[in-house]
């Protein structure tokens, strides 16, 4: 039986995704298209949900285009939440305390897909 994980295409090549950057992608998760925020760091890559715990509503203030702080944080183009982007926690803003909805990824061969 194939392995569904190598049947899934991938979401991005590790590449597309700037070096400390976001790329906005569309997948399937848990049976529903959904908007996720990918991040790169060195040859790693984690993903999240692209909606804020505070109001629900995305963070990105044009598809695919994130407002980021000087020192390397999220900014929700909404409320001003801020996240740092090693764990999706909200460090400033109206959910101080709570995380962006973290999705599993994998990388291999330089390709990043979905770890479900």
């Amino acid at each position: 039986m194939a392995d569904p994980l190598l049947s899934q295409p991938p979401l991005a090549c590790l590449q597309d995704i700037p070096q400390d950057g976001l790329l906005e992608v569309e997948a399937v998760v848990e049976g529903r298209p959904e908007s996720l925020i990918l991040h790169r760091r060195a040859e790693q890559s984690r993903a999240w949900l692209n909606i804020c715990p505070h109001a629900g509503r995305r963070l990105d203030w044009a598809p695919g285009q994130f407002l980021v702080s000087a020192d390397g944080k999220l900014v929700c183009a909404a409320h001003g939440a801020t996240f740092e982007l090693d764990g999706g926690l909200c460090v400033s803003g109206p959910c101080r305390g709570q995380s962006l909805q973290a999705v599993a990824l994998r990388v291999q061969d330089g390709k990043v897909s979905l770890a479900q």
